[in-house]
């Protein structure tokens, strides 16, 4: 099942297990669950502190589960973690074998002080980057607390699972069989859903800290590099994030950034956040940032009601997908209308879907997605396709796929459960027409995450701040940097430099005024 590169590499992982450990396989007599036999085989030849035993009683078939000798197993692999997944198991491992995990020591002892019972099961798919994430966390929280189990249901493998549980997006997490969330969850942020009193904590926490001479909002690549330059300097730094990495923790393959041949964003944010945690950068996660009151200390207030204070901000609060605003696409979100063709496609395989948009994004979510379902109609409304010329001939020469351009998208349409059409004006003839079908993927671009804004700094028409050359906004002593403002051409490298510029024109402001110390 694994290769000889891969076993080499696991094989020094599990020298780290610090006690035995017991994989429990459930197992019928299809194909894949031979080919799950076979690597839990290879997993156990690897080290002799791992055994396997093919008697476990699990429902959903083949599955199995990772436990203590002994114990009952709390985590349960229902599909073949591969691909994106296989840290999942490789953590799972490590964790249950008593390899320490890299989690902040007060988050820890918030997972093993929750009572009661929590059964958690995770929707989705071998080829979803945001899933890793949400799997790892709950599989992380069931080795450290005795009530809490974890199951990774892999969609593609457990159709009918999809299907009775009308799922049409993943991540999906239920928790004790109802729905819990969908999309990328980070452990802190499931903790504070399950634990109601995390908020306020952290509420009463924020709001006791001292003024910062630099408060940057927004964890992206503008706001981590802000970050940085700013804590260079030997001033007081803070960082809020409603959820560091921002955009790009949704963006697979990366290859203009330049000096690194390629990458993907996942990995990108792993390498910003060791950067930003290498200086005395106080990172405030999970905050989002509600009012911004100017004076001589700049007060940002946020959602909880913690109010945080300082000499100068630097706003890098980045974009979010642009959505169509017609009827049915709020109704039929994760029902049927998606954003991430790569995390959500495979749970279209087979059926008819439409992508909204013929730019760079829409095309090559078309051409992906070609790959996997029955059929995919392109909506395009300008006259021509705004792709690049090597992905609009690709797309081309794909039999599955019909382009459609002077097309309005004016509906989404559905039966209450999921989507089953939408509806479009022929921009030619003014005529509204109807294609059937079970998904939405939406590829129209991004807007600036500013609307807490409106009436405080100077915004352009498209709602982005303006910025001067030197990242300067109509308030004095208040900075921005990113997708969020005027600059153009929304790069990552781009928003980079305007972080790092933004913090240095911060510095020269606080040298500059007589800020109160």
């Amino acid at each position: 099942m694994l290769d000889s590169a891969i076993k080499t590499q696991l094989k020094a992982y599990l020298e780290k297990l610090q006690r035995p450990i017991e994989l429990v396989a459930s197992l019928d007599d299809s194909a894949k669950a031979q080919e799950m036999r076979g690597l839990l085989v290879d997993i156990a030849e690897l080290s002799p502190k791992v055994t396997l035993r093919e008697d476990g009683s699990a429902a959903l078939r083949p599955s199995f589960a990772i436990g203590l000798p002994g114990e009952t197993p709390r985590i349960h692999f229902a599909g073949i973690p591969m691909g994106h997944e296989f840290t999942s198991l490789v953590l799972a491992l490590l964790q249950t074998g008593g390899h320490p995990p890299k989690v902040e020591p007060e988050v820890i002892a918030a997972i093993k002080a929750l009572p009661g019972s929590f059964a958690f099961e995770t929707f989705i798919s071998l080829s979803c980057h945001n899933c890793p994430d949400v799997v790892q966390a709950l599989n992380l929280m069931a080795v450290l607390n005795p009530g809490i189990t974890s199951t990774m249901i892999d969609g593609a493998m457990f159709q009918d699972e999809v299907e009775r549980r009308k799922i049409m997006a993943v991540p999906t997490v239920f928790l004790n069989d109802a729905e819990f969330g969908a999309g990328r969850m980070t452990i802190e942020e499931i903790l504070a859903k399950v634990d109601t009193g995390a908020a306020a904590r952290e509420a009463e926490k924020i709001a006791a800290k001292e003024h910062f001479d630099v408060l940057v909002v927004g964890g992206g690549p503008a706001g981590a590099s802000a970050a940085i330059y700013a804590a260079r300097k030997g001033i007081r730094t803070g960082l809020l994030a409603e959820r560091f990495g921002g955009q790009v923790m949704d963006t697979l393959a990366i290859e203009n950034f330049i000096s690194v041949k390629a990458t993907d964003g996942p990995k990108l944010v792993m390498g910003l956040e060791e950067h930003v945690k290498d200086y005395d950068v106080d990172v405030m996660n999970l905050q989002r940032a509600a009012k911004l009151t100017p004076g001589e200390l700049i007060e940002v207030t946020l959602e909880n009601g913690a109010t945080v204070k300082s000499k100068s901000v630097i706003l890098a609060t980045g974009a979010r997908w642009r959505e169509m605003n017609v009827p049915g696409e709020k109704e039929y979100r994760g029902k049927g209308v998606a954003y991430c063709p790569h995390c959500d496609g495979p749970l279209f395989k087979g059926k008819r879907v439409a992508v909204i948009g013929g730019g760079n994004s829409g095309v090559e979510a078309a051409i992906d997605l070609a790959g996997i379902v029955g059929h995919v109609t392109l909506i395009e409304f300008d006259a021509q396709l705004r792709a690049d010329a090597v992905l609009q001939r690709k797309l081309a020469s794909l039999p599955n796929v019909t382009i459609i351009t002077q097309a309005l998208t004016t509906e989404v349409t559905g039966n209450g459960e999921k989507v089953n059409g939408l509806v479009y004006k022929d921009r030619r003839s003014d005529e509204l027409k109807t294609i059937e079908l079970e998904g939405i993927f939406v590829q129209i671009g991004l807007l600036p995450n500013t609307d807490w804004l409106k009436g405080t700094v100077e915004l352009s028409n498209r709602g982005e701040i303006v910025v001067d050359a030197k990242g300067q906004t109509s308030v004095p002593g208040v900075f921005a940097a990113g997708d969020c403002t005027t600059v153009p051409y929304k790069q990552i490298i781009i928003a980079m430099g305007e972080g790092a510029k933004a913090s240095l024109s911060a510095f020269d402001h606080l040298i500059r005024t007589s800020a109160p110390g």
